[in-house]
Formats: structure tokens, sequence, C-alpha cells
């Protein structure tokens, strides 16, 4: 395959994160990199997609800034781009969940590699935590995991109440690739629990790892893909049709854009509903047209750096 997806974040200082965000959006356009980036105070997380030779250049000038020189990529290959626009954003958080003065690269749990997340895992005193949204840990989540009824991760700190039967325990947080553990983690330190820990790059790094064992059902990620295999070792399907509820692990955003559900819906229930969750969606007015896809990308209307200017120069090494 000749494109690579990369999956990467960085809790690090930024001072002045527009300028960052200007130079680094620049840097992708001359790579011609498509995907989703978040700057802000706190560091730099993205997903991005692009030839392997383009995704190599841009690992190699991102780790040359001494800021980002921990940062870790989780490198996966593509038979083509995985998202169709480029977005490059300032946010006050890498990962929204409202707890900005939560800084993780003074204090979280303590990171697991994946073989040592899989040796631990099926211990007694030990508890698996998903900390991702409802609709990712329906699709897949690992056997026993403990998981929590939130629709967005800003939600996390609310429910943090609801895991004090557990403060006895170690705490094993996880997340796509690694990120939400960050906060997650430091946050459940926070509030008393003593013992947390977090798998260190995800389910991602997981599955590539160490085989994706007793993880059950497919990963849900945030680019053209939507649900990925991560489990070579002992799969299993977990998710069913939204509509018929037969096996499915097939996500679509509900045609209605009214509605939006994000749900599991088989090829035959998708045809038969063109592409909605019910019939009642499927007979709403303002029903978008439907592909097969089961997404509708928006239209990008934000800033865009001239391409003419890319004068991105790379920081330089400290000697």
């Amino acid at each position: 395959m000749d494109y690579r997806v990369l999956l990467y974040y960085c809790y690090t200082p930024i001072e002045d994160v527009e300028a960052f965000r200007e130079e680094h959006h620049r840097l992708c356009l001359s790579l011609n990199l498509l995907g989703r980036i978040i700057v802000a105070p706190e560091g730099l997380n993205g997903t991005v997609s692009g030839l392997t030779a383009d995704c190599e250049e841009y690992m190699r000038i991102v780790k040359a800034d001494l800021r980002f020189a921990t940062l870790e990529f989780k490198i996966e290959p593509s038979a083509t781009h995985t998202f169709q626009k480029l977005h490059v954003r300032v946010k006050p958080e890498i990962v929204h969940v409202g707890l900005p003065e939560i800084k993780p690269y003074e204090r979280t749990g303590i990171h697991l590699s994946p073989q040592e997340f899989r040796d631990m895992k099926d211990q007694d005193d030990v508890v698996i935590l998903d900390v991702r949204s409802d609709y990712e840990h329906e699709l897949g989540r690992f056997k026993n995991a403990v998981t929590l009824d939130i629709e967005n991760f800003r939600e996390f700190p609310e429910k943090v109440d609801e895991l004090a039967q557990y403060k006895d325990k170690k705490i094993l947080t996880y997340c796509t690739g690694g990120i939400k553990c960050e906060k997650a983690s430091a946050f459940l330190l926070e509030k008393g629990f003593e013992n947390v820990y977090q798998l260190h790059g995800g389910i991602i790094k997981y599955g590539l790892e160490a085989g994706g064992e007793d993880f059950e059902g497919k990963c849900y990620v945030f680019d053209g893909r939507v649900a990925v295999d991560v489990n070579s070792v002992n799969p299993t399907i977990i998710s069913t049709c939204h509509h018929c509820h037969t096996p499915s692990a097939r996500m679509i955003n509900c045609a209605n854009p009214h509605c939006n559900a994000h749900v599991p819906l088989c090829e035959n229930c998708g045809e038969q509903l063109d592409g909605a969750c019910s019939e009642t969606c499927q007979q709403h007015p303002e029903k978008r047209p439907y592909d097969g896809t089961g997404t509708y990308p928006k239209l990008s209307n934000n800033y865009n750096p001239e391409q003419g200017l890319l004068s991105y120069r790379a920081p330089k090494l400290a000697l």
C-alpha cells in the first residue's frame, strides 16, 4: 500500500498557538497531507493520511522540534487517503473534556506497554476502564471492560463518582490512541484513585504490537475507515444492526440530518432504509441522499494559507 495513516498526540506547552497552527498548516499542505489536527496551549493532536514518503518527511520534521521529541506515531498502511480534506484548528484542549488545568505532562497514570497491559488485564485486583464514548465501545471493547454511558468525552468527569467502588483496585484505562487516557487517568488521580494506569498508544498500538488479543469487535476511528480490525488473535463481532439486530460492524450516520444517530447498520438495512436508522427517519423531508457509505462530510470553510507560501522551516536540533 502506497499510503499511510498517522495517529499521534503530544502533551507539551505551546506558547504561540496561532503562529504554530499557521506554519503547521503550511507544512501539511506542502506534503499533500489530509486529516484533522488540533493545536492547543497544552499540545498537539492529529490524524493524517498521505503517501508513504510524505508521511515519513512529516514525521521527521515534527520530531525535529524538541517540544515533540517524545511524540510517538501510530502508523497504519492504507490503499488511499482516509480523509477528504485538511483541518488544522486551534482549540483550548487537544481533546475536549473541559479540564484545561490538568496537565498530563506534569502528572498522569502509569504508562503500560501493550505487552504489560495484556499481562495485567486479567488479574483479580484489576479493573479495565474504557474512557471512550458509548458508540465507540458498543462497536468494540476489551473483554470484561467497564464502560461509561457517555455521548462525548467531556461527560467523563461527571461519571467518576460511579467508579468509587473500584478505588481499591488497579484501574487500567484505555482509549483509541492514548490521548483521552492521559487526561482521564490524571483526573482519576486528582479524585483520590491511587493505582491508575493507561494503555500507552491505545487500542491501535495494542493491535499493532500485541495482536489485539481479547479486544472484542472493531475499533472506531475518526477517519474515512470508521471501523478497523485490531484483533488477529481471537477476533469477534459484538455490535448488531440497529434495525434488524444481526451482527454488523458497519457504522453509519442516519441520513436524516435532524437525527444523525451514529449506529451500526448492515448493508441490507442500509439499502432498505436508504441510509436512515428507522422508517420514520427515512420519510423525513430533509433526508440526505444515501451513497452507500453513510457518511456526510461537511464542506470546509476554514482558513487556508496561501499555497504559494510554503516556507516552513524545520526547527534546529539542539547540539
